[in-house]
């Protein structure tokens, strides 16, 4: 019987997997995999548990067998648990003379059993898990839908260790290129805080002589009006002089040009001190900042890219001041107003080149409310904490699920991004620094809003 039952199992074939490198995404398959799986199913032509134990004194690599019942996986036995029997009661009796599949009932163990698509890092995780006498047991990878393979945990736990390596080398060449990134933001901010003060300084010299200016020019119009009254026949110069100079209209519009000129001082004084507060570096400890003020300074400073097609409605609630880190806090208010200004944008320029949809394109809005809202805490439902929301909506074309899903998917701390997206960088401002919560829906056909909490102390 041993002797015709060996011409029906296949031989173990060892699966070396990949030949490329192994990565923070790699799977199952590019792992080493044994294929030796044993038929059960029918107990009168079954093979002893001595058969199987020949086929790993054969191949002293293998890990185990897969015991099937009509191509179906219905458990794995190793090689540490085929041994074990030896000590058992009758366990040598067992091991030469029942069939595998009564013999499988004194060794059973849970099994793991995993697609070959699962990452390599989830299942060590998984391994992990398991109970203690488990841990040195195989595990079991599905290949298809009746195809399975056994791979040896030792194989795991090395490829695991390969590439933990690679991620804390691509942590510390991150975190060096963010320390680099952030040094050079860190000078960026203070020469653009310099080039915007020696702006300042001329603009405060002009803002401050266009007060004296317009009442010289007045004083100087009230004296030719009283010569013009007090001697009315001029002489012929005079009045060709007058003609010459345009002085009607020179006395009209000199009121007109000093009020341009105040407003466009006004605006460039907003447009600098808006670009002091956005280049703002943040001490160690937070301070007090008016939101309101900031997000002004920010539309200011976006101006040129809105191109007056999208329109900004503020609707600011009564806040109070708020103790944060204003220059991060700026930050994210400026990656939420760049995404939804791109969206806006490119949503125009779509409409342009496709004006034939049936899409009803509608005036580009990006709407800000600002409030202070209570919620119950999480630790206590009759508690209600106070919280400081701005939601920055827009009438884009919104984001797809999967989309959504990925965003969201960035926003958790153990996900290994290969870059760093600007609203993961704005998740963990909003978070860590400040203890607030990043949510956003969207909708397509009907926009985007995200929305900043702030917990209020």
């Amino acid at each position: 019987m041993p002797q015709e039952f060996y011409k029906e199992i296949s031989p173990p074939f060892l699966y070396r997997g990949c030949d490329r490198d192994l990565g923070l995404e790699s799977t199952l398959q590019e792992l080493p995999l044994y294929n030796f799986s044993v038929e059960v199913g029918a107990q009168h032509c079954a093979p002893t548990g001595v058969e199987v134990a020949n086929f790993f004194e054969k191949h002293p690599l293998l890990p185990g067998a897969i015991l099937l019942e009509e191509g179906k996986c219905i458990g794995m036995i190793s090689r540490r648990r085929l041994s074990e029997l030896l000590f058992y009661p009758y366990g040598q009796e067992l091991l030469f003379h029942q069939p595998l599949g009564i013999l499988y009932r004194f060794v059973r163990a849970a099994i793991l059993l995993l697609p070959d698509t699962t990452p390599i890092l989830t299942a060590m995780q998984m391994t992990l898990r398991r109970s203690p006498e488990l841990l040195a047991e195989p595990l079991v990878v599905q290949t298809a839908p009746d195809t399975y393979r056994l791979l040896d945990v030792q194989e795991l736990n090395i490829a695991s260790w390969q590439i933990r390596g690679i991620e804390t080398q691509v942590r510390y060449e991150r975190s060096q290129a963010q320390m680099i990134q952030n040094d050079k933001m860190a000078s960026l901010g203070r020469l653009v805080d310099g080039v915007a003060h020696e702006i300042l300084d001329p603009l405060n010299f002009i803002w401050g002589n266009l007060t004296h200016v317009s009442e010289y020019s007045q004083d100087l119009m009230k004296l030719v009006a009283a010569y013009a009254q007090h001697i009315p026949d001029t002489s012929v110069e005079i009045n060709h002089l007058k003609q010459e100079i345009e002085f009607y209209f020179l006395e009209e519009d000199l009121t007109k040009a000093l009020a341009s000129i105040r407003n466009g001082a006004e605006r460039l004084k907003k447009l600098v001190i808006g670009l002091q507060n956005f280049c703002h570096i943040d001490e160690l400890y937070p301070k007090t900042a008016d939101l309101h003020a900031c997000l002004d300074s920010l539309i200011l400073l976006m101006n040129s890219r809105l191109q007056g097609e999208i329109e900004i409605v503020k609707n600011y609630g009564r806040l109070p001041p708020v103790s944060c880190f204003i220059g991060e806090l700026n930050q994210v208010f400026m990656n939420i107003l760049s995404q939804s200004v791109d969206a806006l944008l490119n949503e125009a320029v779509r409409h342009q080149l496709n004006p034939d949809s049936t899409t009803n394109m509608q005036k580009p809005l990006i709407e800000i409310t600002t409030e202070i809202i209570s919620r119950e805490s999480p630790k206590t439902e009759a508690l209600l904490s106070r919280w400081i929301s701005i939601r920055i909506a827009d009438n884009g074309p919104g984001m797809p699920q999967k989309l959504q899903q990925q965003i969201i998917k960035s926003f958790s701390v153990g996900k290994r991004a290969d870059k760093e997206t600007t609203l993961a960088v704005s998740y963990r401002i909003i978070a860590a620094k400040h203890g607030g919560k990043l949510n956003f829906r969207s909708e397509l056909g009907v926009g985007t809003e995200f929305e900043i909490l702030l917990p209020l102390v």
